[in-house]
């Protein structure tokens, strides 16, 4: 197979290569997949520098967010829930590669009608933005909410799903053009974050300015929004991609009535595993109602694994929208 292998930390994406290796060997609790297209995270650029809590001993395969098509089903199982030549897409290291493994509980069947792009950037983003506001906010309809950096993978999930629970979505970004990608997801309204006294121009959006219900936060942004969250509102703290983990003002906090909630999606599978099957279970419905579409980066074509580096390149200097997503090839390694 084709992959990109890291046999010692790089200083860039700039510098990640691609090299043939043999094909995975699938434990008796695996699947082997054909990688169809492969998704960048943030946590990738960290992962390749050595940077991450998560790193793999030395020499690894880099990506972790796929979709593509089972070749083989774990030889442990009599009945898997998937066969070979079904569509998944999933999670699992190793994702920068033409084939992968990985356990039955890390992959999805790719939604009816959908492609193998949009289906590799599902597995991170789109859980991630449910439970944070379904669950954690417990989003309904009629609320106004102030999704920051709305055009970003989990933003542009955050505004699909907070519009098909009914609520006002006010999106906020650093450019023209991700605002105006904000509005075509559904955005009622769209405010640049980057000018003075934005926070202002959110309150005055709302109704009789009291301020938004909820905070959609995967930026590290609860002081500033603090003062356009509305009295006893709820600010869910996703991620801190600003690099900055804030002191938050509490008196303010106390003053407003204000809950400050966390989402860390990813310790869900071992502290509550029922609640991921109904997570997928309401994005699924929300799919199939054709409230919820994919998020793919389209404004330039990235095809072929070499064009990873690029592709993390452009994320790192946030140059982009949505979900990153590079096409992988099968020609070689399969006929599927």
């Amino acid at each position: 197979m084709r992959a990109i292998q890291v046999k010692s930390y790089v200083k860039g994406p700039e510098d990640l290569t691609v090299t043939t290796l043999p094909d995975p060997v699938p434990s008796p609790d695996t699947y082997l997949i054909a990688i169809h297209a492969a998704a960048a995270n943030f946590f990738d650029l960290l992962q390749i520098r050595g940077q991450y809590q998560h790193q793999p001993p030395l020499p690894w395969i880099a990506g972790a967010e796929f979709a593509g098509v089972v070749l083989s089903t774990p030889s442990s199982k009599a009945v898997p829930r998937f066969r070979a030549g079904d569509r998944v897409f999933g999670s699992s290291q190793g994702g920068y590669a033409t084939k992968v493994c990985a356990r039955e509980e890390s992959l999805m069947p790719v939604p009816p009608g959908w492609g193998f792009l949009e289906a590799a950037g599902l597995m991170v983003t789109a859980p991630t933005s449910y439970a944070a506001l379904v669950l954690r906010a417990q989003v309904k309809k009629g609320d106004c909410i102030l999704v920051h950096a709305a055009a970003g993978g989990v933003g542009l999930a955050a505004v699909q799903v907070a519009k098909a629970f009914g609520a006002t979505v006010i999106a906020t970004a650093g450019s023209r053009r991700k605002l105006e990608v904000a509005k075509e997801f559904g955005a009622d309204y769209t405010i640049d974050y980057s000018r003075e006294g934005w926070a202002e121009e959110v309150r005055k959006l709302t109704a009789k300015g009291k301020g938004v219900d909820i905070v959609f936060d995967p930026v590290g942004m609860v002081n500033a929004s603090l003062k356009c969250t509305a009295w006893g509102g709820r600010i869910v703290i996703i991620g801190f991609t600003s690099g900055n983990i804030e002191k938050v003002a509490m008196n303010k906090v106390l003053l407003k009535n204000i809950s400050l909630v966390g989402l860390h999606w990813g310790t869900y599978a071992k502290e509550e595993p029922a609640t991921v099957k109904k997570v997928w279970e309401g994005l699924f419905q929300l799919m199939n109602q054709g409230k919820f579409n994919g998020t793919v980066y389209r404004d330039r074509e990235l095809h072929g694994l070499e064009r990873v580096g690029q592709a993390l390149g452009m994320l790192g200097r946030r140059e982009t929208w949505g979900k990153v997503v590079v096409s992988v090839p099968q020609i070689v390694d399969s006929k599927l």
